[in-house]
């Protein structure tokens, strides 16, 4: 179900978001107005979008999302509207890819947090996933990869 996970160093990078804290059951209802929204705010200012939309949880998902929905962009933008500058952290992160549809997301999770505590880990509280290629890149779900990412807890 997922690729094997690998611990690597993420690289700050400049974001664009907008935060929602939403029942979980929501999260489809707001995604595509939401993308719509950074694409417009992205492109007026000539920041790109500079790669594939994430969302960045603050908090472990519960039966609530505390979220961000965003894209990197290739310089710090200024706000507009609910558009506001972010950044990705500078971390070590677990990270592997998942491939399928968003449906199996649960279980791709489940899989990878299960590796990180068998070998040794302890995660952090926030974690974010990256949508590398979806329904924009065909029908076949199969093909579709999300890049989850999985901060590591200090000491």
């Amino acid at each position: 179900m997922i690729d094997t996970p690998q611990i690597v160093r993420s690289q700050p990078q400049h974001t664009a978001v907008i935060r929602f804290t939403i029942p979980r059951e929501e999260m489809p209802k707001i995604m595509g107005a939401a993308i719509g929204e950074l694409v417009d705010a992205i492109t007026a200012q000539g920041a790109g979008p500079a790669g594939p939309m994430y969302t960045f949880h603050h908090r472990n998902p519960t039966d609530s999302f505390d979220f961000d929905v965003g894209f990197p962009v290739s310089q710090p933008i200024e706000p507009a509207g609910r558009v506001q500058p972010g950044q990705l952290p500078a971390a070590t992160v677990a990270r592997t890819i998942y491939r399928g549809p968003y449906e199996g997301l649960g279980d791709a999770w489940g899989e990878f947090m299960r590796w990180i505590a068998a070998n040794g880990h302890r995660s952090a509280d926030t974690l974010w996933e990256r949508y590398v290629s979806g329904p924009e890149s065909g029908a076949d779900a199969a093909a579709w990869q999300t890049e989850l990412n999985r901060p590591l807890a200090e000491g």
